[in-house]
């Protein structure tokens, strides 16, 4: 039966639960050169990673290409790996930093950058879920979504699309957790106005 650690302060830490242990005992197969192990770490998180690929560069091709990219680093990475947090997250990291790369090269070949949106008039706040819990027309929120800055994009689909924490995000996107909270409120407010935007658009042309 497994024990409490202390800590310095006192307080008890428990060990990793049996679902992390079978993940570090999967990562450890798969580092020893173990395929099958390999082939079970993408079978179960591939399906996740694609379509926060898919959401961000909006191509079915570019995300499948991607997708294979991420997990040719993760499979040559894995050394780097120490079981500090969930594999899924670090998977999400590889991911995200790989898209990034990608949209940067797309967005300087093309010459268009995505625009800033420091300037963002304060709008009031409908609540954690707001976005997810309106009805809009689905291809219309896809294409308020390509239209984030990358960082708050990347965010916002992190935490209100795959149901990461702010603490998950900050880790996957190497970026403090107060960051992650101001990139997902900005991208609430962005959607927000563009969702608006296009309403307004809509409901004058009929």
């Amino acid at each position: 039966m497994a024990t409490s650690k202390l800590t310095a302060a006192g307080r008890a830490v428990q060990p990793p639960g049996p679902g992390r242990a079978a993940e570090t005992a999967l990562v450890e197969r798969a580092r020893s050169g173990d395929l099958g192990a390999f082939e079970e770490i993408y079978r179960v998180h591939s399906g996740k990673i694609y379509g926060l690929l898919l959401r961000m560069v909006g191509n079915p091709a570019d995300a499948e290409d991607l997708l294979q990219d991420v997990f040719l680093g993760a499979h040559r990475k894995l050394d780097g790996f120490r079981g500090e947090s969930a594999l899924a997250t670090w998977l999400y990291r590889l991911a995200t930093n790989q898209c990034l790369d990608h949209l940067r090269s797309r967005a300087s070949r093309s010459g268009q950058l995505t625009d800033a949106i420091d300037d963002e008039p304060a709008l009031p706040d409908a609540g954690t879920r707001a976005i997810a819990a309106r009805t809009v027309d689905r291809i219309d929120l896809e294409r308020a979504v390509a239209q984030l800055p990358e960082g708050c994009r990347a965010a916002f689909l992190l935490h209100d699309v795959e149901g990461l924490e702010h603490r998950e995000v900050a880790e996957a996107l190497g970026i403090a957790e107060g960051t992650s909270k101001s990139q997902v409120h900005k991208a609430r407010l962005k959607l927000r106005a563009l969702l608006g935007g296009s309403r307004q658009s809509s409901a004058h042309s009929e």
